[in-house]
């Protein structure tokens, strides 16, 4: 099942054109630089812009075409927008539960404990919406669109507005709801690391169009992805946070086996990705018995990829299957005669959750 989108905008100067069809599972991210038109796709598919000739088909079921217009409320849809639109003569309680009231019980799929349970809100029930966070205010948001039992959740920058311990904190929410209350979700972003943490497939626009559309284990292999722009090459490794050692690292396990051993940093046990920056990760042609990284797993050379400045981008394949990235410099390839099917070691310096 899929949505389709079909749509030629223009508007002054700007112009949205592009036709493309969208799993529906999981968290799809529309990701580019501010003003390249992901917001308006979003808005088309939310119904919020009528734009003649436009097609928006979700599931088998035309939202819009040439003869149908289904309005918003009508496609039973979540919003989160940057500004949380609580409404701030109502507590927190009465705000999550102003569109579950006003719709049919029939329809009432989502309860509100599991809302509460799942956002961990229950304790802010009795307070008004300026006692919040901005962090709990999002959280609320996210409630309340849950609460309207929805096919396909719509975020537009749900982030943006935050500071940078609240988005901190939210994260580890938005990862959970995407993991645990299977809605698909459809995620306006320009932040690369929000991309890494939460998305299955990405949808890269410039100028109004789509350039790509791929997994985002393939958008993390490209050595020119856009994702790397600010921060150069990384990994993405998932799997799960499974313990504590005796040396107060945290365990994180993949499914196929491979452990990293990760510094303590209090992050929610529901997280189920690491970010591993490239420059971050060297490559040893034995496994070295005394040495103070503590992070060595077997891998396999995939491929190597020049990059300026005397670099070299080297893509490995861990036992799990998953792909890592090493960056090294050319002399260092070079001496270690690096070439594709090789069976190397990979020395992991550190690595983040994400």
């Amino acid at each position: 099942m899929s949505l389709h989108i079909a749509v030629d905008w223009r508007r002054g100067d700007f112009a949205l054109k592009c036709q493309v069809d969208l799993e529906t599972d999981g968290v799809t991210a529309l990701f580019g630089r501010s003003g390249c038109g992901k917001t308006s796709l979003l808005r088309v598919v939310a119904g919020l812009e009528r734009v003649p000739g436009t097609r928006v088909r979700f599931r088998g079921v035309d939202w819009q075409s040439d003869r149908d217009f289904v309005r918003p409320e009508q496609r039973c849809i979540g919003l989160v927008f940057q500004e949380h639109s609580l409404l701030p003569h109502l507590d927190v309680k009465h705000n999550l539960l102003y569109g579950w009231r006003r719709m049919p019980a029939g329809q009432r799929r989502v309860a509100l404990k599991s809302v509460l349970e799942l956002l961990e809100i229950g304790n802010l029930l009795e307070r008004r919406i300026h006692q919040l966070s901005g962090g709990q205010r999002q959280r609320v948001a996210l409630g309340r669109a849950l609460l309207r039992s929805p096919d396909l959740l719509l975020l537009d920058e749900p982030l943006a507005a935050l500071d940078t311990q609240a988005k901190r904190e939210i994260l580890p929410f938005l990862d959970r709801l995407a993991r645990e209350s299977e809605v698909p979700m459809l995620l306006v972003t320009h932040a690369p690391d929000e991309v890494q943490r939460l998305a299955d497939r990405v949808v890269f626009m410039s100028d109004g169009r789509v350039d790509e559309i791929c997994s985002l284990q393939k958008a993390m292999t490209r050595a020119d992805s856009p994702l790397f722009a600010d921060d150069g090459p990384a990994s993405i490794l998932h799997g799960m946070l499974s313990s504590v050692d005796e040396y107060e690292s945290q365990v994180f396990e993949t499914g196929g086996g491979v452990q990293l051993f990760l510094q303590m940093t209090g992050s929610s046990p529901v997280s189920s990705r690491v970010r591993i920056k490239a420059r971050d990760v060297s490559l040893a042609l034995d496994d070295p018995a005394k040495i103070s990284i503590r992070n060595h797993l077997p891998v396999v050379i995939e491929r190597l990829h020049e990059l300026p400045g005397q670099r070299v981008l080297a893509s490995v394949r861990l036992n799990d299957g998953q792909v890592l990235m090493s960056e090294i410099t050319s002399w260092s390839a070079q001496q270690l005669q690096l070439s594709p099917g090789m069976q190397v070691w990979a020395l992991i310096k550190s690595a983040a959750l994400v």
